[in-house]
C-alpha cells in the first residue's frame, strides 16, 4: 500500500465563481474516485465505522437508480423518480455510470457551509463541477489491474463479459490531492484513508 500526496494545500479548491467578499463555506467535500474494484467502498465502510463518533464528518448515502445490494448502502429509487428529484433541484452532485443514474443529495451544501466534511464516492466526470462549487480534496483509491480483475471477478452484480469493460474505465483526467495504492492489507489502506479524512 502506498500513499501520494499532492503540493497542494488541502482544501485549496474553492468556489471559483463566487464573488470577492462572498463568505466561504467553512467546511470541504472530500471526493473519493478510482477505478472499478479499486476498494473504494471497502475502504469507506471501515472510515465510515472508524469516525463514526465525530459529528462533523458526514458520509451521505449515494441515491443510485439500482436495486438494494450487499456492496453498498444507497438509497434506491427508478429512473422515474430520479428524474424527478433531480429537475427539483434536490441533488448537489449527479452523474450517469455504467447505465445508472447517482446522486449526492443536496443538504450536504449547508453541511458543508456550517463546517462539516462531507465523504462521498464519485465518478471523476463529476469532479470538476464540484471543484467549482465547494472546497474540494480529492482522494484516488487505485489499484493494480491484476489486483482489480480479481475482485471483480468475485462481484455478485458483475457480468463476465462486461469485467474487461469495467477494467478500463476509470481514466478520465483527476488531478487528486492524495493517491492511496489499494494493494495491500486493506486495514492499512484504510488508516491512511481516515487520517486524510479526518486531517
Amino acid at each position: 500500500m502506498t500513499i501520494f500526496l499532492s503540493s497542494a494545500p488541502c482544501g485549496a479548491a474553492v468556489n471559483a465563481l463566487a464573488e470577492p467578499g462572498t463568505p466561504q463555506p467553512s467546511g470541504r467535500l472530500v471526493l473519493i474516485v478510482g477505478p472499478s474494484s479499486a476498494g473504494k467502498d471497502t475502504l469507506l465502510r471501515f472510515a465510515q465505522i472508524r469516525l463514526q463518533h465525530r459529528d462533523d464528518i458526514l458520509f451521505p448515502r449515494r441515491v443510485i437508480t439500482r436495486p438494494p445490494d450487499a456492496s453498498e448502502i444507497h438509497e434506491p429509487i427508478t429512473s422515474a423518480a430520479f428524474e424527478a428529484r433531480r429537475s427539483a433541484g434536490d441533488f448537489a452532485l449527479d452523474w450517469i455510470a455504467h447505465g445508472l443514474s447517482y446522486g449526492i443529495p443536496a443538504m450536504i451544501s449547508d453541511a458543508i457551509a456550517d463546517g462539516r466534511t462531507v465523504v462521498v464516492n464519485v465518478s471523476r466526470n463529476v469532479v470538476a463541477t464540484a471543484r467549482t462549487r465547494f472546497p474540494t480534496f480529492v482522494i484516488a483509491i487505485e489499484a493494480g489491474h491484476s489486483i482489480r480483475a480479481l475482485r471483480l471477478a468475485h462481484r455478485a452484480r458483475e457480468l463476465s463479459d462486461d469485467q474487461t469493460e469495467r477494467l478500463a474505465r476509470g481514466t478520465a483526467p483527476v488531478e487528486p490531492d492524495a493517491v492511496i495504492v489499494n494493494d495491500g492489507p486493506i486495514a492499512a489502506a484504510a488508516q491512511h484513508l481516515i487520517r486524510l479524512i479526518a486531517g
